[in-house]
Formats: structure tokens, sequence, C-alpha cells
């Protein structure tokens, strides 16, 4: 940061931090114990569609790093672009093992930082669900190294209340988001 930011009252925005990423396993543990909800073995990374040759490529990467093969029915690794024009990596593990979900969300981000696609990471995020069928996703802001919670309901609302709660419950486990606007809505993301 330069003289005139300080002067200014400039700041730069908090450096992303993938490893924060490796908090969600003992992160779930904690919503097991103390609200119940478990993780549904999906995840999913969003970025700003890129197109050309050399996202193909990469793309073929993340898949062959992940020992997917896309063109293979129930292949647990899926590209898909939503409505917004936004793309989406969904990753389908077992429930029970959201450390290998964790790994693959932090492989794809770290391989398309390594291509030089950071600029057009958003967000990733891990799905969790409880008994009752209500399901929320810990969204993970590429840009700004920190955590919300997202909790849809029918009709595009959210459980406000919820999201809030679980905020409570893990806030000394994983960085969030202190700036509530910046808990954006992934309404329909695979993984939820």
């Amino acid at each position: 940061m330069g003289f005139l930011d300080i002067l200014l009252g400039r700041t730069r925005p908090a450096a992303p931090d993938l490893d924060r990423l490796f908090a969600l396993p003992s992160a779930a543990v904690t919503l097991r114990a103390a609200a119940g909800f478990t993780p549904t073995g999906r995840g999913s990374v969003c970025f700003s569609t890129v197109e050309g040759e050399e996202f193909v490529r990469i793309r073929q990467d993340i898949a062959d790093l992940l020992g997917a093969d896309l063109g293979r029915e129930g292949c647990p690794v899926e590209f898909s672009r939503d409505s917004y024009g936004y793309s989406w990596l969904l990753s389908r593990r077992e429930p029970d093992d959201p450390t290998s979900l964790v790994g693959d969300l932090h492989a794809v981000n770290t391989a398309l930082e390594g291509a030089g696609f950071g600029p057009q990471l958003l967000c990733s995020l891990a799905g969790f669900h409880d008994q009752e069928g209500q399901v929320f996703a810990l969204v993970y802001l590429y840009k700004r190294g920190t955590f919300y919670p997202f909790a849809p309901l029918p009709g595009d609302r959210r459980d406000n209340a919820l999201e809030l709660r679980i905020r409570a419950v893990l806030g000394d486990e994983l960085p969030f988001e202190s700036d509530l606007s910046r808990w954006f809505p992934v309404w329909g993301a695979p993984g939820l």
C-alpha cells in the first residue's frame, strides 16, 4: 500500500487464501454436533466464463487432475453454465468424506489460478442438509478470502435466521464475511 493510499483511506482487499478451504471438514464436524447439519457430498467452483483453446485445455487438465472422464455417465465432475453466463464445476463425493470434496475444490481453484484465470474465480461452495430437508451452502468468496452461509427457501427466498445461526455456530472456525451485503444469493448453484 502506498503513501497516497494511506492518506486517502484506501485499502486493498484481502488476498485469497485457498488454504482456508481446508477448514471445511472441521466445520462439518461442528455443524453436525451443534446444528444437526451434515455434508451433502457436493461442492462447486464458480468462475466467469472464459472462451478459447487455453480454457478448453485447462478444463481437460482439471478433469484429468480429478480423475474424471467427462463423457462418462455418472462422472463425479460436471461443468455447466448458469443463466447469468457463469461457469460452474460441480464435484460429487461421498457425504462422509468432506476432505476429498475440499481437495477437489482446492485443486480446481489452484489449477485455474495457476493457469492465469485467478481474476475469473468468483466463489466455491460446499453443500449441507439436515434431516428435515433444509439445505444451505458455505460459500467461499475467492476475492475476499471469507465465507458466508447461503440458505435458499422455495420461491427465491432466503432463510436469514438460519444463515445467522450458522455464522454464530462456526464464527470461531471460519473467517466470515463481515459485510452482510456481500452475502450474495447463489440461486440454483450446482452443489446446493
